[in-house]
């Protein structure tokens, strides 16, 4: 059973160093690839690019770029696969990506599955799409972000990588309404371990991630101790993870940050 890191591109050199460290520190527990973000509208492109780049050369580790098209046109994202495919990179992830603000017209890919059908077109890449255990937070309902998803996958992802969660049961409810949909690609576990609780709330809130009310509420009673914090987010997380692989979870992709503490202890505590 093979697990997996992200990371997003730095902005700055002490990002970059940082980054760097997080890696190295990572490498040891022989992540099977590391994907890398690519921001809204494509505002972290040519980072994004050298990011990638780096993991590759310096690290000999395998990257998986996320790829966006909101905004995009045909051509543009043809020369990035293009760009890509002269590189060697194997695997992408497709997102459609939120709309900058200010901007109405999603550009030539209105959704992630024609996004999704058109790297099938070209060719040469394994395709990874996003998954929603709780509901996307600008989905028009539930069963239209299933629908979403199932048609993703119909149009030939080959895996998908599900948004953070704190709650076990919703990631088992979507596997098996996407199995009684006739999908059956593996759905991988996507895990934010929790090193600062209030950041942890901002993004939640961002992306409608649940933050179930005992943990909250344990959080929050430690207030400024971030070190009881962490400990309980290392807890957590293991225990889910743990919960989930048990359950049939085919593998982990760790949303670093660009740390790799908490992904370090947790995926020890899991005997990766």
């Amino acid at each position: 059973m093979a697990h997996s890191v992200e990371f997003f591109p730095p902005k700055n050199a002490a990002g970059e160093e940082r980054l760097q460290e997080a890696i190295r520190a990572l490498l040891p527990l022989k992540p099977e690839y590391a994907s890398v973000t690519f921001g809204a509208g494509g505002s972290t492109r040519e980072r994004t690019f050298a990011t990638v780049d780096m993991i590759r050369k310096d690290y000999d580790l395998e990257a998986v770029p996320h790829l966006s098209c909101i905004g995009s046109t045909e051509s543009g994202i043809q020369e990035i696969l293009e760009d890509y495919r002269a590189q060697g990179i194997q695997r992408i992830v497709a997102l459609r990506g939120d709309l900058p603000e200010g901007m109405s017209n999603p550009g030539h890919f209105e959704y992630a599955a024609d996004l999704v059908a058109f790297i099938r077109q070209f060719g040469g890449f394994k395709i990874y799409v996003a998954g929603y255990p709780e509901v996307h937070p600008k989905a028009v309902s539930a069963e239209d972000d299933l629908q979403h998803l199932v048609e993703k996958v119909q149009a030939g992802a080959d895996a998908v990588i599900t948004q953070y969660f704190y709650n076990p049961d919703a990631y088992l409810q979507l596997r098996d309404d996407l199995q009684r949909r006739g999908v059956d690609v593996p759905i991988v576990v996507g895990v934010m371990p929790i090193t600062h609780f209030e950041q942890i709330s901002r993004f939640s809130a961002m992306c409608g991630a649940e933050l179930p009310q005992y943990l909250r509420r344990r959080m929050e009673a430690y207030g400024e101790d971030l070190q009881s914090q962490y400990q309980l987010g290392i807890e957590l997380l293991s225990r889910q993870c743990e919960t989930l692989l048990s359950q049939g979870a085919p593998s982990l992709h760790f949303y670093t940050l660009n740390q790799s503490e908490a992904t370090t202890a947790i995926w020890q505590n899991l005997g990766l």
